[in-house]
């Protein structure tokens, strides 16, 4: 859906769920803001029990001029009803009458959607989906510098302070809003309240711990996100602890923060795992989190169980599971026999590649930013960027790229669900890969030894032997025929895309 379909109708109002956060009122603060640039006059309201109280939320309020107001008794039948932050139907937001329904949204999916609606579920805030098709309309927000902080706000509070963004979009929109710092750091220093101070006590001191897998797992009382997020952080202070897992359950949701200072376990992983088929999890290497939705969770209930015990329940047996099911493997000193490997040819392939000289001065530190996270790489004279199928990216060296591949002479044009880029910490300039690529086709004729995997892996290349690579039963492990240690994780849907078999 683009913002501009709903510029037909008149007679608007924008509805965050009942008990509003900074992302939901930043959100609707956005749509309010778009429609007023375009001539339209819309309402933006909440309902809901409970006018808002946290201080956090009353200083944006009245700080960042959020044009809410609380509506608990609400029978106005408007032309179109746009929820934010939120879906129609769900509990944790008062059902509206209206003519026409839009829904803009970062949760998962829980019931069928109007046909005016988009939903991002891997997006770590709300406020990141109005900034993108806010910019996508030709607009700016950043002539707003209120509307700005709110945004910034939204997913700084929705990410527990940004250790949890994974979506290369929220880092964009991190990145180039011009926010007002001190209004941040106002509303961070007035979040917790006395009560959820005590929580945070009582929390830490009723942890569980498992010395096998070196784990603690921490069940809180309904806080802010983010006290989440600092029960974690003093827990991983502690001697012993390796990852821990806090959370607290409501109706509406099961929100958890993950945390690891171990290179064998990834938070971000971790929390997507927690959260696989239940809802959305992801992050940082050291630092994630995520919510499960109840309504998905009651398919594993027992009888008579209830919401509480089943979130207890379905935590543990997913901390054990993911600690059980991997085999790691540390190419540097490993080597994966050929036994029940087959022989495979790489096909002739187009990819893309841009030599970084040309577009960063040699000597510079930049960041590459693609689907799978930052990496940061340093601008040197025969580096190149390679340009992969699905918008990975990685480097290469000028004579390896030259024995595998040959230039086509033209430009290298593909479609990505995130176009990496390049990010000048220097300049503060943000570059597409893509604008300076230029395609190369594999030249064929390497050979490599592989087979399917059974189990689940993570693999620590011979490269880099401080952060792995998952592999998943249906993947391929593959090994170059000339060397044992050089082994790598191919993904199942791209392998016969990307080698045959050989007939010796």
């Amino acid at each position: 859906m683009q913002l501009s379909e709903l510029l037909k109708y008149n007679d608007i109002v924008i509805q965050c769920h009942d008990n509003p956060d900074a992302d939901a009122l930043a959100s609707g603060y956005a749509l309010w803001w778009y429609f007023k640039k375009m001539g339209k006059l819309a309402r933006f309201i909440y309902r809901g029990r409970n006018a808002i109280s946290k201080p956090n939320l009353k200083i944006m309020l009245e700080r960042l001029s959020v044009p809410v107001t609380y509506e608990p008794d609400f029978f106005y039948v408007p032309e179109l009803l746009v929820t934010v932050d939120c879906q129609y139907g769900q509990r944790n937001v008062s059902r509206t009458e209206a003519d026409t329904v839009a829904v803009i949204d970062h949760h998962q999916v829980t019931s069928e959607l109007p046909p005016l609606s988009e939903v991002r579920s891997g997006m770590g805030s709300c406020a990141t989906i109005l900034w993108d098709m806010i910019r996508k309309e030709g607009l700016s927000v950043d002539e707003n510098k209120d509307l700005s902080t709110a945004l910034y706000y939204g997913l700084f509070t929705d990410t527990n302070k940004m250790s949890e963004v994974s979506h290369p979009l929220d880092r964009d929109m991190m990145d180039s809003l011009r926010y007002n710092k001190s209004q941040i750091t106002e509303m961070s220093n007035s979040n917790i309240s006395l009560e959820e101070l005590g929580i945070t006590g009582d929390t830490i001191s009723g942890f569980e711990y498992y010395p096998e897998h070196r784990y603690a797992i921490l069940r809180s009382e309904p806080c802010d996100p983010n006290i989440l997020g600092v029960i974690s952080d003093i827990v991983m202070e502690t001697e012993g602890v390796d990852v821990s897992l806090a959370y607290y359950v409501t109706p509406e949701e099961v929100k958890f923060s993950v945390r690891s200072c171990m290179k064998e376990t990834h938070a971000d992983e971790l929390a997507a795992f927690l959260a696989d088929g239940l809802g959305g999890g992801g992050g940082h290497i050291n630092k994630a989190g995520g919510a499960l939705r109840p309504e998905k969770m009651q398919d594993f209930a027992l009888e008579g169980e209830s919401l509480r015990d089943l979130t207890d329940r379905l935590m543990l047996e997913r901390m054990d599971e993911y600690f059980d099911m991997y085999e790691v493997i540390y190419a540097r000193t490993a080597e994966l026999s050929p036994e029940g490997l087959k022989l495979y040819e790489k096909r002739p392939q187009e990819l893309g590649c841009v030599r970084l000289s040309d577009v960063v001065p040699c000597g510079r530190a930049v960041a590459v930013r693609t689907l799978e996270g930052d990496v940061e790489v340093v601008s040197e004279e025969g580096i190149y960027l390679m340009i992969g199928m699905e918008g990975e990216v990685y480097p290469i060296k000028k004579e390896k790229l030259e024995k595998s591949y040959n230039k086509t002479g033209k430009p290298y044009s593909r479609t990505f669900d995130y176009d990496p880029c390049l990010l000048d910490p220097v300049s503060g300039e943000r570059k597409l890969l893509m604008d300076h690529a230029e395609g190369v086709i594999s030249s064929g004729g390497a050979r490599i030894l592989a087979k399917p995997l059974t189990k689940y892996v993570k693999l620590f290349t011979a490269w880099d032997d401080e952060r792995y690579y998952s592999g998943n039963p249906g993947d391929i492990i593959a090994r170059r025929e000339e060397d044992p240690h050089d082994i790598y994780i191919i993904r199942g849907r791209l392998f016969d895309q990307l080698y045959k078999e050989c007939e010796e």
